[in-house]
């Protein structure tokens, strides 16, 4: 009888003995993430969006496996048992509800972190009233409110740039497979991590503000990906997708309702006085003037005021009370 391809490339042959380091179930996993990846290719083929396939990384450079219902068990005193050996953790929360995976991933530096996704059932918050707020994300400044605050990022990797320049310089100048470039490249994602840690401490304390601040937040579904592609380093110092991620849960901790209005309403080129839509306004016009009502607008203030009259329209809720766009007019 003739031999398929996958019988020939089976675990118990030598170049993929490694395999039987790993779980059945870690296996069937990496199996469901190839398979995602495909059909999520095929779907954007068949939608006429151009992409390329998956790719498929190296053994080492593979930096996370999951498991199910086997393969681990959880001890008392932080101690977990995974593949038969048992390792001691920090446990930064309580973990609430069914576990129902295991995810344990490998950072750059070596770290090991666990991931557990739960099942367990959540009673709606109670909602409650209080202001309402508008939020525009820009580049100048990272968010402005329809109060007229604007609050401006630290941008830790700017600041960080010519500490981050030099360990990529000296990890460039080591030699491969040393000891001495092992720890420059250590070096180089401990700097890494601290930026990160930085910019995610700074949206978790903003998000916690503004959530506690206001009853109601609107914000716009922002394109972020191609922000991204057009701003590039930028847009990824601000990190605009991870604070709206942060921020959502933070509202439904804080009771706050929001949603988000559409991406391609001409939030800046209208007028919040009027309604009046400018044709054209150019990026670099910070500031200009309504040609129907003579209102002076700020960019980013006249666009969080059309965020929260469009969100607050589209929220429809008992509590949220709709003001005419004259009304919230500041000019």
């Amino acid at each position: 009888m003739r031999k398929t391809h996958s019988q020939e490339h089976s675990k118990p042959t030598k170049h993929f003995g490694f395999w039987n380091n790993l779980g059945s179930q870690a296996i069937q996993d990496v199996a469901q993430r190839i398979d995602r990846a495909y059909t999520l290719f095929f779907r954007n083929i068949k939608h006429g969006i151009g992409t390329s396939p998956p790719g498929f990384k190296k053994v080492r450079r593979y930096r996370s496996f999951t498991l199910k219902q086997a393969g681990y068990k959880l001890l008392l005193d932080n101690r977990v048992v995974i593949m038969g050996k048992e390792y001691k953790y920090f446990k930064s929360r309580e973990i609430e509800g069914d576990i129902k995976t295991l995810t344990i991933k490998r950072d750059a530096l070596g770290d090991f972190w666990l991931y557990f996704v739960t099942d367990w059932d959540i009673e709606p918050p109670e909602v409650r009233s209080g202001e309402s707020v508008g939020l525009d994300f820009g580049l100048k400044t990272f968010l402005t409110t329809s109060d007229e605050e604007k609050i401006n990022s630290p941008l830790f990797m700017r600041q960080a740039s010519s500490k981050i320049k030099k360990l990529s310089q000296k990890l460039s100048k080591k030699k491969r497979g040393s000891r001495n470039r092992n720890k420059a490249r250590r070096n180089l994602a401990r700097a890494h991590r601290k930026i990160a840690n930085q910019r995610k401490d700074f949206h978790f304390k903003l998000a916690l503000e503004l959530s506690r601040r206001y009853a109601q937040i609107f914000i716009e579904d922002l394109n972020l990906k191609g922000m991204q592609r057009l701003y590039g380093r930028k847009i990824s110092d601000l990190g605009h997708a991870q604070f709206v991620n942060i921020l959502g849960w933070q509202m439904y901790k804080n009771s706050c309702q929001g949603t988000k209005i559409d991406r391609f309403y001409p939030s800046s080129k209208t007028c919040s006085s009027c309604l009046y839509i400018m044709s054209e306004l150019p990026l670099h016009v910070r500031n200009w003037i309504c040609p129907k009502c003579s209102a002076e607008h700020d960019r980013n203030i006249n666009a969080a005021l059309n965020i929260l009259r469009v969100g607050a329209s589209t929220l429809r809720g008992e509590d949220v009370r709709l003001a005419p766009a004259s009304s919230l007019c500041r000019s």
